[in-house]
């Protein structure tokens, strides 16, 4: 028996790309939740890593907000920087949507939800990128701010999800060395 294809909706190592926005040392710590923000976005690095899907970070005018805070910032050498809002101009992606490997889904998380992630997302969707925001490893640092930008980002066409589902669809199947991995990085 042949296998069928699956969902188009699901999201595959193959065909996706991590972007993890302005992650910064200064700005971090006034950020609603931080903690569970900055530890979801670790996960997603580490499973890009396990699954060989290309991973970016971008800094918001570093000198002025400070570097990826550390942890990020060891996992992420490639880190343009920008003082644009939106990440679309600093990134080495074409205009077609997708990367120049074909990757044309981005999984998007970081800060500030309703700044920097809401115009990069909006500006990558106008690009025909597919685009899966992990609403767990975003934030801002009103809790009202985030929820208006999750809530616009879906009406836009954006697909909200959550870092676990993330992982899982990344990994898409048990019994593999990569699903012991990812499973060790949710149980953490």
């Amino acid at each position: 028996m042949s296998e069928l294809p699956h969902s188009h909706e699901l999201l595959s190592r193959t065909e996706s790309r991590l972007l993890i926005v302005d992650m910064q040392e200064k700005i971090l710590p006034v950020i609603d939740g931080h903690e569970l923000v900055t530890a979801n976005c670790l996960k997603l690095v580490e499973a890009a890593q396990i699954l060989d899907v290309p991973a970016t970070a971008t800094e918001q005018y570093p000198k002025g907000l400070g570097a990826t805070v550390s942890a990020l910032a060891e996992r992420l050498p490639d880190r343009p920087s920008k003082i644009e809002f939106s990440c679309l101009n600093c990134l080495d992606w074409n205009e077609t949507g997708s990367d120049p490997e074909g990757r044309y889904k981005v999984v998007v998380a970081g800060i500030e939800a309703h700044v920097c992630v809401l115009q990069t997302v909006l500006d990558l969707l106008s690009q025909g990128f597919r685009v899966f925001v992990a609403a767990d490893a975003v934030g801002s640092r009103k809790p009202i701010d985030r929820e208006i930008a999750l809530q616009r980002m879906t009406s836009s066409g954006a697909v909200i999800t959550t870092t676990e589902c993330v992982l899982f669809e990344w990994c898409e199947r048990a019994g593999t060395p990569e699903f012991k991995a990812i499973s060790r990085l949710v149980r953490d």
